[in-house]
């Protein structure tokens, strides 16, 4: 039987997710891949166990993640029953719909017949009562954003969700939802992008919505699909994402332009004590809207590593001019 470290809350930091009352890890579990069917239930075992034991309490997950779809939340909920139960309280489990999750026009996008019924299907492959986070993960340019804010209040309302939040959405598209949603008596609370060193779209004014909103900022992809590590120094490792998949990291992506600025990105890293993977975090976590940033993980050591971070969250000025001059070059 697990039984979690006792001083797992010792090295954490927990930030608060815009102005709710809800703190989040600064460094979260995602399970959008490597929790899929073909992936060793160990593995997966071991690395949940290790995350919560290090002080990570948020565990993102999405209805399609897989593969299959659905297959992440079900090996979730095998690990829900057989080491978290016991610590419900003490976790967060967050899940989303809104891309393609079955056939025919009620499987996708942001209609309350699709959200409610992927919440429920969610919520029995997990084996939860409940989530704490439910988010709309993508918006539906056809589908008023009345009904897809009034899914999420019902989500909120029925119990089924405990906060809700939007993913994937724009400036613009974020002061509807928000006022949308408050008008009908529901809060929105986060909102999950993309955001990197490579990636820095949303510096353009989300941020500064979402600060402007009360909002928190939660980011997935930090490290690029794993650019922004040692990985792909030396050449395409045989077991890492671009060869087991090649989806969402081609082998296109991994240019000698890039590959030359994480190794500059890198000496920064050695100066101050921190591998690139954990500069390239702490440099997310310097913007005070961020409330967690989502890591995937194959291995253990990973998760130790990108936890370290936090060990060393300061930058001077002189360092992010540095970092800013390698990655405009």
């Amino acid at each position: 039987m697990y039984v979690a470290n006792s001083n797992r809350y010792n090295n954490m930091i927990y930030l608060r997710c815009g102005k709710s009352g809800l703190k989040l890890p600064a460094i979260s579990l995602g399970f959008w891949h490597n929790f899929g069917d073909g992936d060793p239930f160990d593995n997966m075992r071991k690395i949940v166990q290790r995350a919560f034991d290090l002080g990570i309490t948020y565990f993102d997950l999405a209805n399609n993640y897989g593969p299959p779809p659905g297959a992440a939340e079900e090996n979730f909920g095998r690990l829900f029953k057989l080491n978290l139960r016991p610590y419900r309280d003490e976790i967060i489990v967050a899940t989303k719909a809104g891309y393609k999750m079955w056939e025919g026009p009620y499987g996708d996008w942001g209609s309350k017949k699709y959200l409610l019924a992927s919440l429920d299907q969610s919520l029995k492959r997990m084996n939860l009562d409940y989530v704490d986070i439910f988010y709309s993960h993508r918006p539906d340019p056809e589908t008023p954003i009345e009904e897809t804010m009034e899914a999420l209040y019902q989500a909120v309302h029925s119990g089924k969700a405990l906060y809700a939040g939007i993913s994937n959405y724009n400036p613009e598209q974020t002061k509807i939802a928000y006022s949308v949603a408050k008008q009908m008596g529901l809060k929105l609370i986060v909102n999950q992008v993309r955001y990197n060193m490579f990636a820095r779209d949303v510096e353009n004014g989300l941020f500064d919505t979402l600060n402007e909103l009360g909002m928190g900022a939660v980011i997935y992809s930090p490290l690029a699909q794993g650019l922004l590590t040692e990985r792909y120094l030396d050449g395409i490792p045989e077991d890492s994402r671009v060869r087991k998949s090649g989806v969402f990291l081609k082998e296109s992506d991994i240019t000698p332009e890039r590959i030359e600025k994480v190794k500059k990105l890198s000496e920064i890293a050695k100066r101050r004590g921190q591998t690139v993977s954990q500069l390239a975090l702490s440099w997310i976590l310097r913007n005070k809207v961020v409330a967690s940033v989502i890591v995937g993980a194959s291995k253990v050591s990973q998760i130790e590593d990108n936890v370290g971070c936090i060990n060393n969250l300061e930058f001077s000025e002189e360092e992010l001019r540095e970092i800013d001059e390698i990655l405009n070059s």
